[in-house]
């Protein structure tokens, strides 16, 4: 279920390496949505660096999931406090977070920290989720 950008619900940042598999990014977000379990709410968008709004598999999943795919400038990011850091993403895409910034970039509480796709090793796709609500905060919505 999708909601509009001005209700309350879920956005979920993600991230992946070049040419990831759609497969790759919608079966992560899935398994972490899947967790949260349908009282967290409902998903309201994709969201991710600029530098990545075209990779194939974030577009497709975020059709797949039938939502919006949101891009947020570097700079944007680069001002959101989270939890982790990876000095990969900071070192190719100029921010040390792109999951976790992304899905708080827009206000929210973060609810699921960074998830991995796979073992061990570098992941193919990350993701993060964030809860969002009603209209009145920055860019639309409030944080609670």
């Amino acid at each position: 279920m999708t909601a509009s950008r001005t209700g309350a619900g879920l956005v979920v940042g993600v991230g992946a390496c070049r040419d990831a598999p759609a497969e790759a990014v919608y079966g992560l977000v899935r398994e972490v949505l899947a967790e949260l379990g349908p009282d967290a709410g409902p998903l309201l968008e994709l969201a991710t660096v600029e530098a990545k709004a075209t990779e194939p598999g974030i577009v497709e999943a975020a059709r797949l999931l039938g939502v919006e795919l949101r891009s947020w400038a570097p700079g944007v990011l680069a001002s959101v406090g989270t939890p982790h850091s990876s000095p990969t993403a900071l070192a190719a895409l100029g921010v040390a977070s792109v999951a976790e910034a992304a899905a708080l970039a827009g206000g929210g509480e973060l609810l699921v920290p960074k998830s991995k796709s796979g073992g061990p090793g570098p992941a193919v796709a990350t993701c993060a989720v964030a809860r969002r609500g009603p209209a009145g905060a920055r860019d639309g919505w409030t944080t609670e």
